[in-house]
């Protein structure tokens, strides 16, 4: 059985089995019907291979092209703006879903109705970076308010023991007129009593009861140098929980201050640019790992006599080695030792340019030991220049009674070195 289908060539009159003679192809051999046999896949697998080239059409009689007057050849403007559209609004669209399949891979996703996001990462800082030294000694930190003549004034103070002792300074407790009220960085507040003051060195001790204080780390003064970052914490201007940002912009920096009338204060100080202002006094300076290397006390301003100082980026603090020596002789004895050299100073060096005169040289005063005598000019002190009584004055009382210091002095035309040993004065 067959589909009526005759494999064989046209024309040759074989039939299949059983099956009566097939007519020839509609139209003869010549006959369009196997005028494409040669391009036909189905054609007969017996007939003749041949290559038939298409004849080359007739000049003239190629069909005229038809073209659409409206179309253009290029893109308009208004094509590519909504392509350009329509890319962005896809790109958006895939970002934000990639975006948000990331955020709830991360599990930072919002959930309608639900908590509010909380990052844990954000809160979380490392230890030595400004952020992580601030969240270390700001529990440290207390705002001092008390009650005065003049009303009620405030400062700045930090925990130094467990027990309850917070150091600040004297102009902050100067003429109060009742206990002193310590405000804590969480907020809780309890009443304080006065221990000791010494109104020469600004510094003053209160006392607090309260469980749980953290105090502060102290750091070493005589290792600082000049660049070294330092964070001033405190409440300005009543803006407590305060934290600033500068770095040690000097060294033994020799101060006088005090107010008319008041005590007059010498000390080298810590120079720094971190703002400083109103209500910082007491607060500690603190080193690059959080440790305490100076009580903030004054600033310097270009206001008028009487008017509201600012910070202008010189703000100056008494090394904490001066100040913890204080605070220890005031908890022990109520009150502060003040070294002294034994001679009092007069002007600057006469002729020389600098240095500072002794005045007078006590008998039995350790200037009078190590050979120092009236009129001698005291050129350096252990490797710092004075060139003002106030400078001599401010280092002396830097160093505790009994450290030895070399003394660099000129007598006449020659100059001399003296090893002097500081006292503590007797009051």
């Amino acid at each position: 059985m067959t589909d009526g289908w005759d494999w064989r060539q046209p024309g040759t009159g074989a039939t299949a089995a059983g099956s009566s003679s097939a007519p020839p192809p509609p139209g003869g051999p010549g006959s369009p019907w196997w005028s494409d046999a040669l391009a036909d896949p189905w054609r007969d697998p017996l007939a003749p291979a041949a290559v038939v080239v298409p004849a080359a059409p007739v000049p003239g009689t190629e069909p005229e092209p038809v073209t659409d007057p409206d179309s253009s050849t290029r893109p308009t403007l208004r094509h590519l703006l909504i392509i350009s559209l329509v890319t962005a609004l896809l790109a958006g669209a895939l970002g934000g879903a990639l975006g948000y399949a990331f955020a709830i891979r991360g599990g930072t996703a919002p959930v309608l109705g639900g908590a509010p996001i909380q990052p844990p990462e954000l809160a979380q800082r490392r230890p030595e970076s400004l952020a992580g030294v601030a969240e270390r000694v700001l529990p440290s930190v207390v705002t001092v308010r008390v009650a005065g003549p003049d009303g009620m004034s405030e400062g700045s103070g930090f925990i130094a023991t467990t027990d309850g002792y917070v150091i600040t300074n004297d102009h902050v407790v100067a003429g109060a007129t009742g206990p002193a009220t310590v405000i804590f960085n969480d907020g809780s507040s309890t009443s304080a009593t006065l221990v000791g003051q010494d109104p020469e060195s600004d510094i003053a001790v209160i006392k607090v009861t309260k469980e749980g204080l953290r105090p502060v780390a102290f750091g070493d003064s005589e290792a600082l140098a000049v660049g070294d970052p330092v964070l001033a914490v405190g409440s300005p201007l009543s803006l407590t929980n305060t934290v600033t940002a500068g770095i040690i912009s000097a060294l033994d920096r020799t101060m006088r201050a005090g107010e008319p009338g008041g005590p007059t204060r010498y000390y080298a100080a810590i120079q720094t640019d971190a703002a400083v202002n109103h209500g910082n006094s007491g607060g500690p300076l603190v080193d690059g790992a959080g440790r305490v290397i100076g009580v903030n006390s004054t600033i310097k301003s270009l206001v008028a006599e009487g008017q509201e100082a600012g910070n202008i980026g010189l703000a100056f603090a008494i090394p904490i080695n001066q100040a913890k020596r204080i605070t220890q002789d005031i908890i022990g004895t109520g009150k502060a030792r003040r070294t002294v050299i034994g001679a009092q100073v007069g002007g600057a060096g006469v002729g020389a340019g600098v240095g500072v005169r002794l005045v007078s040289v006590a008998p039995s005063g350790p200037a009078a030991g190590a050979g120092l005598r009236a009129n001698d000019v005291i050129v350096t002190f252990n490797g710092l220049p004075t060139n003002e009584p106030t400078d001599l004055i401010a280092l002396v009382r830097k160093f505790a009674p009994g450290s030895v210091v070399v003394v660099e002095y000129r007598r006449g035309t020659s100059r001399r070195n003296a090893s002097v040993t500081l006292v503590a004065d007797v009051k």
